[in-house]
């Protein structure tokens, strides 16, 4: 496998597409622990306190839920003008767009399946107001100390119709690495973790059971330790946040996860991969066989049903 190009610095943030807005605003901010930082239209922009940029989530009123796009950091203008060219020369990109709040000159592209993305190399760093500040220099934003606390967006896992066509996109045109994936028996790839960086992985695409395209199976936020995520499970337990799997900890990347709802119906992760890093430029792909993913999770808890068809926005009843 090609080492990651690292044109793509990171994934910067996404924007959610929520039927509840102002339930899934306080599910954000008084559970989750993110900041607000400015409205527009339909959409409040909210932040984690480790993230250094203007914010984490676009979180969108509308008519259902989902995911509306991904926006990736570029590693420099160089960087960005590469992956832009890539992107046209193969007819996935759809062109210029205004930048979104505190994002420069933006290029939209889609992957195979329709999931859109924006890069962008221009970003505001975040400046908190004066009771934000926090005592050290090195840290974005004052630890907020509400609800969970998660510490920065972590990755964006897509549903897929087909994942492989996926994931080369991600591979060819945007130089990222495929660090692990599933085989089935019959040969088709049915899952995919890609990483951009010394992450393990930043985007994922899991088979869509249902066949439908360009959905949205979780948004992922990362805890400081895995004890984080046991507090966490409590806060929800506490504040009628339906709990859908775990905590407990992933066979593949050995993530420690809690999966839940948020009042929109996304399914939100909170994951903490320990100290897992990818440090091999020379990594090779991990394969996990159908009979070896069919053992569960780490430590033995069944992967449950819903984690293969449930994803936003719902497929209609036929």
């Amino acid at each position: 496998m090609m080492a990651p190009l690292h044109d793509i610095a990171h994934v910067g943030h996404v924007e959610l597409l929520t039927p509840e807005p102002e339930k899934s605003l306080w599910f954000f901010t008084e559970i989750m622990g993110l900041t607000e930082n400015g409205r527009q239209g339909d959409s409040v922009y909210l932040r984690t306190w480790d993230d250094y940029e203007h914010h984490s989530l676009k979180l969108t009123g509308h008519s259902t839920s989902g995911i509306r796009r991904t926006a990736l950091r570029a590693s420099s203008q160089e960087a960005l003008d590469r992956r832009v060219k890539a992107l046209e020369a193969a007819g996935r990109g759809v062109g210029w767009i205004d930048g979104d709040e505190g994002i420069g000159p933006t290029y939209l592209a889609t992957d195979p399946d329709g999931h859109e993305f924006e890069l962008y190399w221009e970003s505001e760093w975040y400046d908190p107001p004066e009771e934000l500040r926090p005592s050290l220099k090195n840290q974005a934003q004052a630890y907020p100390g509400r609800g969970v606390c998660v510490r920065r967006l972590d990755h964006v896992n897509y549903l897929a119709a087909q994942v492989e066509p996926n994931g080369d996109f991600v591979s060819e045109l945007l130089g990222g690495e495929v660090t692990e994936q599933i085989r089935l028996d019959e040969g088709k790839i049915a899952a995919q973790w890609l990483h951009f960086g010394n992450k393990s992985y930043d985007l994922v695409y899991t088979e869509d059971w249902t066949g439908s395209n360009g959905r949205l199976h979780h948004i992922a936020f990362a805890t400081d330790t895995r004890e984080d995520i046991l507090r966490a499970a409590d806060i929800f337990l506490d504040n009628d946040v339906f709990i859908e799997t775990g905590p407990h900890k992933h066979a593949i990347q050995q993530t420690f996860f809690l999966y839940v709802y948020e009042p929109g119906g996304n399914r939100i992760e909170l994951c903490n991969p320990v100290a897992r890093l990818i440090l091999a430029p020379d990594w090779k792909t991990v394969t996990w066989t159908q009979a070896e993913r069919a053992k569960g999770q780490a430590w033995g808890l069944k992967t449950i049903e819903s984690f293969h068809t449930h994803g936003t926005p719902p497929v209609p009843a036929k």
